[in-house]
């Protein structure tokens, strides 16, 4: 199989570098000074065992392939905000033999939160989940770093909406050659939605910065709590912290990569000054949940809201005090109970 990575940044570039390394075909999918960089120099990967440079084949779009393949694999890792633009995009691209993409391929949707696949089955046939623990980093064209040792990273894979098959054990199979370990899981939701409340915290280190002190680790436990009560009243089930921690063990510790920068990945679209994040598919998740079962969500609004105004604005990541972020959020809650 060749991979078609669609969105070759932390994740995708993770992905693609690693099974590059393994002896896979990958094709990597970029845009703008990211494209140009893979082009020109290719894909520099920095993992605890060393840095590396794939040189891969290199397009912004469909049409840079022609035909696509019978036997590719399309790995969407795109931020879900830009998920719809891609879809578009990919869709309707030819196969070899007649068809479409989202007619005969599969497609792996490699990203946060629980919409993207969504939206990809109203125009996929064959829609792949895949619940993403990376850490990864892209910050700089051409550049990604990923910190995990001696694993990369733990990708579960499963048919979404349900189940497992044949294209999700050979994909696990190949992922479990290049660092990975990808359990091949019929209830795939239950680590997404897991995931899902740790991801709450990421607009609160975009926002003011690494969640290293006191005050700002009592926030993150407040919003997940508040994520867990709506889960709960959404009937939603959800791995346990302990199931997940047994799960991980020691298999993915984070090592330093010398002045490799680390942060999260709604830090990192701040970073770039992307202009868009990924809070209304995170914290607003959260907030349409509650919406739905009547469960207030005062901090997942808050934190959904700052982090699309520090997008829109390009405000510098972690800019806001700590204090001031607990404050708004104090006074979040409050007018709850007023």
């Amino acid at each position: 199989m060749r991979y078609v990575i669609i969105g070759a940044g932390a994740v995708g570039g993770a992905v693609g570098g690693r099974l590059a390394g393994a002896g896979h075909e990958v094709v990597l999918v970029a845009r703008g000074a990211h494209h140009a960089a893979l082009r020109v120099a290719g894909l520099r990967l920095r993992v605890p065992d060393g840095e590396f440079t794939y040189r891969l084949p290199v397009v912004d779009g469909p049409d840079g392939l022609g035909a696509l393949r019978a036997d590719d694999v399309l790995v969407l890792a795109v931020k879900t905000q830009d998920t719809e633009g891609a879809l578009t995009v990919w869709g309707p691209a030819p196969v070899e033999g007649g068809g479409t993409a989202a007619e005969r391929l599969p497609l792996l949707c490699a990203q946060n939160g629980v919409e993207g696949q969504r939206l990809a089955l109203r125009r996929f046939r064959h829609v792949y989940g895949v619940c993403v623990w990376l850490p990864a980093t892209f910050v700089a064209p051409g550049t990604v770093s990923a910190a995990g040792s001696p694993l990369t990273g733990i990708l579960h894979l499963g048919v979404y909406p349900h189940g497992t098959d044949e294209t999700a054990r050979r994909i696990a199979a190949d992922l479990e050659k290049a660092r990975f370990e990808a359990p091949v899981v019929p209830d795939l939701a239950r680590w997404q939605y897991a995931k899902l409340l740790s991801n709450l915290a990421n607009a609160v280190e975009a926002v003011s910065g690494s969640v290293e002190s006191e005050a700002a680790l009592a926030l993150v436990d407040r919003v997940r709590a508040e994520g867990v009560a709506v889960l709960d009243a959404a009937g939603i089930a959800y791995a346990s912290v302990e199931e997940q921690r047994a799960l991980r063990g020691d298999k993915i510790t984070l090592l330093p990569l010398g002045d490799a920068p680390r942060g999260g990945s709604s830090w990192q679209s701040l970073t770039r000054g992307t202009g868009t994040i990924e809070a209304d598919h995170l914290n607003g998740e959260i907030a349409l949940l509650g919406r739905l079962h009547g469960v207030p969500t005062p901090l997942n609004d808050l934190l959904q809201r700052l982090a699309n105004t520090f997008a829109r604005e390009r405000r510098a990541a972690g800019s806001m005090p700590p204090a001031e972020l607990v404050r708004l959020a104090d006074e979040a809650e409050a007018a709850v109970d007023v």
